[in-house]
């Protein structure tokens, strides 16, 4: 083998974060759209009849498919028998096909009076589409942890993976800051609001991504060319699907899995509600609302790859998950005072929140390949969002459930009633209680089996 072919495309700096800006633009158009009817509620609340729980019931719509069909199961071991290319492009296009169905539920081109096992025909067809879609994303997700390792073991790792989720996240922050003035100002108004506009742009740019996605597969063959590699395949074919029992014997996974479930139900539950939160709570103009949890996304497009760049040169992963568990808990319990009422007050704590976000992720992900050996990565990845799916599609239920239970307070200045979310915040912060467990074991555990949580990631 020539010296031409045994250096990897992968030693290039412009060729790795090249294929890093490719991935990470199709995973920021799939977190839009998982976002973008969130600062609509109050909108869909007056205009479609929508409460609480329907809203709620919607949002936990995004696990049906993978917690009860173990699409996301499926999806690992495919993604390690055939590979990340077969698998992305088959992600992307599920995001595309739930969305569509989406667009139709809000639109009104499917049946959307009447009720469908219990459901209202609106709420259900859109939630269908919803669990299409968080089969799509959640599978490209973990096919993109898989790229990121692919390409960046033994270098930047935590600083790329920082990047990628940086990058998604400007996603996020688009489709809590846009939907309200599209709906309500640009293509419609606010006596009659374009309730869909907001998706039919999520849809373009899933298409756009899907592009994205379609060239990064031709980098992906040059990468396994010049690692004198004849396909994908012939990578991937040492795992076993009884290397899935290895996984799930592993504490250290469990730890992880555990820890990876209550964290991101304590945050993105949270942002289905907080534009809602902050109407309600903290007096903020519906317009602007979605601004201010906007915020949260774009301080950790600086802090996760700076997080994660301490990661890879000092180490420290497990200290800095469980400061992360730890300032969680703080947040959601100062959101859940009354009295602590300013809207200035929830501008502070949404940053203060972000960086917490900023903190956990950019440790825990790179924290996988130091658990799990790499030709597992992809099954181990699939059962970690498996895992976190149950919250994400309970706790929107939860949520929802206890605001129309407990916090459907009789307002007659504003239609008749406001939501008070003492209760719902409560919830939320003791995901961060029980994330601060699971961060101290996990520490723990990687001292006793050392898994190198606390060492740098680059090789030297």
């Amino acid at each position: 083998m020539t010296e031409a072919i045994t250096k990897s495309l992968r030693d290039s700096k412009g060729a790795r974060w090249g294929a890093l800006a490719v991935v990470s633009f199709t995973m920021m158009t799939g977190y839009y759209i998982n976002y973008v009817i969130s600062p609509l509620k109050p909108l869909l609340e007056e205009y479609m009849g929508w409460n609480s729980a329907d809203f709620g019931l919607w949002n936990s719509a995004y696990g049906w498919f993978n917690v009860f069909f173990l699409m996301l199961i499926f999806g690992g071991i495919i993604l390690d028998k055939i590979g990340v290319r077969f698998t992305g492009l088959g992600a992307a296009l599920t995001m595309i096909v739930g969305t569509l169905l989406q667009y139709a539920a809000i639109e009104g081109l499917v049946p959307i009076d009447g009720v469908i096992f219990g459901i209202k025909s609106q709420i259900f067809y859109g939630a269908i589409g919803f669990a299409i879609f968080g089969v799509g994303v959640e599978i490209a997700g973990i096919t993109v942890s898989k790229i990121i390792v692919k390409w960046f073991k033994g270098k930047e790792l935590a600083l790329a993976m920082g990047l990628e989720m940086a990058t998604a996240r400007m996603g996020t922050a688009l489709a809590l800051a846009l939907p309200y003035p599209m709906a309500t100002v640009w293509f419609g108004s606010k006596a009659a609001p374009a309730l869909s506009a907001p998706v039919m742009l999520g849809l373009g740019l899933l298409v756009a991504g899907f592009i994205a996605f379609i060239w990064y597969t031709f980098m992906d063959k040059k990468l396994e060319a010049s690692e004198g590699l004849l396909d994908e395949a012939s990578e991937e074919d040492e795992f076993k699907v009884t290397d899935i029992f290895k996984i799930l014997t592993n504490k250290g996974f469990w730890l992880i899995a555990l820890l990876c479930v209550l964290f991101y139900s304590g945050v993105f539950p949270f942002l289905y509600y907080a534009t809602d939160l902050m109407i309600n709570k903290y007096g903020v103009n519906p317009e602007f609302a979605g601004t201010i949890p906007g915020l949260l996304p774009f301080g950790t497009i600086l802090l996760t790859p700076l997080f994660g760049s301490i990661y890879d040169r000092k180490g420290k992963g497990a200290t800095i998950m469980l400061i992360g568990a730890i300032m969680l808990l703080i947040a959601h319990i100062l959101f859940s005072i009354p009295f602590l009422d300013h809207y200035v007050i929830a501008i502070a704590l949404i940053v203060f929140l972000g960086v917490t976000f900023s903190l956990v992720p950019s440790a825990m992900w790179p924290s996988v390949p130091k658990v799990i050996p790499e030709r597992q990565l992809g099954t181990a990845f699939a059962l970690i969002f498996w895992v976190q799916n149950w919250g994400l599609m309970g706790m929107p239920l939860l949520i929802g459930w206890a605001l129309e239970k407990y916090g459907r307070i009789p307002d007659e200045s504003v239609k008749g009633f406001h939501y008070d979310y003492t209760i719902p915040m409560m919830i939320f912060a003791a995901t961060g209680l029980l994330a601060i467990f699971v961060a101290v074991a996990l520490k723990a555990e990687d001292k006793k089996k050392g898994y190198g949580l606390e060492l740098p990631n680059m090789e030297k």
